[in-house]
């Protein structure tokens, strides 16, 4: 409500044998009040809006989670692998590594190098930008005495950018909508997703027999977790499949984590476009909207992910500067595919020529 009309409202419930105009102490007053009664007002309607999970943001938003369903944002996490280090020397905690590209990473562990040895490190920031490839961490910003050369033999993984706010609040009307209860399959989902990395959940009950539960994971990605990823939830829900109630699981149920394997998908398609010379950029949008596509495709209990031939045919008209295309193979057919059960959906080549 605006002051004038919170003030109006004021003055008419004034009688009238008081001086009501500009400049008299009544006028005056109730001004004051309700500018004040105004900013309280927008004040209180602003706190209630924070009674709706939709209108919060950030830290309101983390605080709102934790205390009213116990949901933790995901925090940040740290890139880590292996470095073989050539030379003679001590190479020791703290010592710095990077790429040429200048992502540093930090050796956790103090090697004895003589010939050659392998030295754990960890990216000193978070965020996937420390997921780099193998061989590309080559530099010693700082010399170590005796020391000739680094590489890392494999890619360095486990980097991941803190929970976003849709991410976060997905996860908490997840909570609400199939509530958790002694260690029912929404507790396995949700104790799954409490790892940084995890993108979705899949839980496949007494698979292995009485009191067991097979936890299927993909990455945020939507594509197989690795064996890291794979590794932190098994440490979180049960540690090393004993049953022994050190995780979040209860006494005696043994969980097995797994990564979903990939079924790779191939599109092959003759394009006829406005313009032949802009194939290049007709594949490249291709290539986004079908991963796109992908990654839009269920990976839950109870639900069954279908690659559908005549979706990618719509995708393929949607691209800007395709007219029409024909000979259009999914998987090398020209049927749906459907997915696996503990598979996920990856894309492979992708392969379109221009017509005549």
């Amino acid at each position: 409500m605006s002051v004038d009309t919170l003030h109006k409202q004021m003055l008419d419930d004034i009688p009238n044998n008081y001086q009501k105009t500009v400049g008299f102490p009544t006028y005056d007053l109730t001004r004051a009040f309700a500018i004040g009664a105004a900013d309280l007002e927008d004040a209180i309607q602003q706190e209630a809006r924070k009674l709706d999970v939709d209108n919060l943001v950030g830290d309101e938003l983390t605080r709102f989670c934790r205390q009213y369903r116990n949901i933790i944002r995901r925090a940040a996490t740290y890139a880590q692998g292996v470095l073989t280090v050539t030379g003679s020397g001590t190479v020791p905690t703290g010592v710095l590594f990077a790429t040429e590209g200048g992502v540093q990473f930090v050796a956790t562990d103090t090697v004895k190098i003589v010939g050659s040895g392998s030295v754990p490190v960890q990216a000193v920031l978070p965020g996937p930008a420390g997921n780099v490839p193998q061989g590309t961490v080559t530099q010693i910003p700082v010399t170590i005495q005796g020391i000739v050369s680094v590489t890392n033999p494999d890619d360095m993984t486990g980097g991941y950018d803190e929970e976003d706010d849709d991410t976060l609040r997905a996860r908490y009307y997840l909570d609400i909508q199939q509530p958790s209860t002694s260690a029912n399959r929404a507790d396995y989902r949700k104790w799954a997703l409490e790892i940084a990395g995890v993108g979705a959940v899949k839980t496949f009950p007494l698979a292995q027999g009485n009191w067991t539960v097979d936890v299927v994971i993909v990455n945020d990605k939507h594509q197989p977790a690795d064996e890291e990823l794979v590794a932190a939830v098994q440490a979180h829900i049960d540690p090393g499949s004993t049953g022994l109630g050190d995780g979040r699981t209860a006494i005696g149920a043994h969980c097995y984590v797994s990564s979903a394997t990939a079924q790779t998908i191939t599109v092959t398609a003759t394009l006829t476009l406005a313009a032949p010379d802009t194939l290049e950029a007709v594949k490249a949008a291709a290539t986004d909207a079908l991963t796109a596509y992908l990654y839009a495709l269920p990976f839950a209990d109870k639900q069954t992910a279908v690659v559908s031939y005549a979706r990618i045919g719509a995708l393929l008209l949607d691209i800007p500067g395709v007219i029409d295309y024909t000979g259009l193979l999914l998987g090398g057919g020209t049927a749906n595919i459907q997915i696996g059960d503990r598979a996920v959906a990856v894309l492979g080549e992708v392969t379109l020529d221009v017509a005549g």
